[in-house]
């Protein structure tokens, strides 16, 4: 990995000096777009409406319209503003972890402590764990200067970016404000549907689909010379499904659904007492 930011760490008089780096990233496959008759490269310009000449990168500003006046910005004035010329992640209080709603969580980013400060970085890191709380931090990155938790993740500490309270939309919706009445017998069914999906999570056992099988049709068109269509790569269509539509009642599909998930796992249960029996014969 290649840290994309070098800062340190402030609260009060500690200073502690770490490198920044991206704690995700994405593997969807890269697609451009083309002309369908000969395969020719879209591409856009950078075309000025004024004078209709393409502009470089260099001679390209930001601005701000207001009404009928617009304001322009040059990198220096972008340049010019504190929060930009920041580097330090600055502490500004210590929360209970559970404070934090998941909803305001956003991009993620691995902490590495400076090769002179591991004790203050691994002190920091400690106190934060037996203590389980969460530090709220305000840092500047990519011009803008963001909302931030702190937090241990296993043997490193991870700044996650939080969203700001007005970028966090209210849910109203008139249907939840209707009084709904459930009963004690939909509730157990409910709850046992539940317990039959019971399970510990583990991100390995799922995997994005659609860009396994944007693969494999890449891969296809590659070995064919790019002359086969998708109904070729992938067979004929599956029939679908007739029908549709029905409404059933709730406690009926709770019913159903508890039932097909407990019938599921009978045959397992009983083909492993079949094994375990024929294990315990003696040979």
């Amino acid at each position: 990995m290649r840290a994309i930011w070098t800062g340190a760490i402030t609260f009060g008089l500690v200073n502690v000096p770490v490198k920044v780096y991206s704690a995700t990233e994405d593997h969807d496959v890269q697609l451009h777009q083309v002309h369908d008759a000969d395969g020719g490269r879209i591409r856009y310009q950078r075309r000025c409406e004024i004078d209709g000449k393409i502009i470089p990168y260099e001679h390209i500003a930001k601005a701000y319209e207001a009404g009928e006046k617009t304001i322009i910005l040059t990198d220096e004035d972008l340049a010019s503003l504190p929060a930009e010329r920041s580097r330090e992640i600055d502490v500004v209080e210590f929360v209970p972890s559970d404070q934090i709603d998941p909803i305001m969580f956003d991009r993620s980013y691995y902490l590495e402590p400076d090769s002179k400060s591991v004790k203050a970085y691994t002190l920091l890191r400690r106190t934060l764990e037996d203590a389980d709380r969460t530090a709220i931090v305000l840092f500047a990155l990519r011009q803008k200067t963001r909302l931030g938790a702190l937090r241990v993740h296993g043997d490193v500490l991870m700044l996650q970016a939080l969203l700001w309270d007005d970028e966090v939309r209210e849910a109203s919706f008139p249907a939840l404000e209707e009084r709904t009445r459930l009963t004690e017998r939909e509730l157990d069914l409910s709850n046992a549907l539940m317990e039959s999906f019971a399970g510990d999570f583990a991100p390995e056992k799922y995997a994005d689909e659609y860009q396994e099988e944007l693969r494999k049709l890449i891969d296809a068109k590659l070995e064919r010379g790019d002359t086969v269509d998708t109904a070729e790569t992938f067979g004929e269509e599956a029939e679908k499904q007739a029908g549709g539509g029905e409404v059933i009642d709730l406690m009926e599909a709770l019913q159903r659904s508890v039932e097909r998930s407990r019938a599921s796992k009978k045959p397992a249960k009983a083909e492993s007492s079949t094994q375990a029996g024929k294990k315990r014969k003696p040979a």
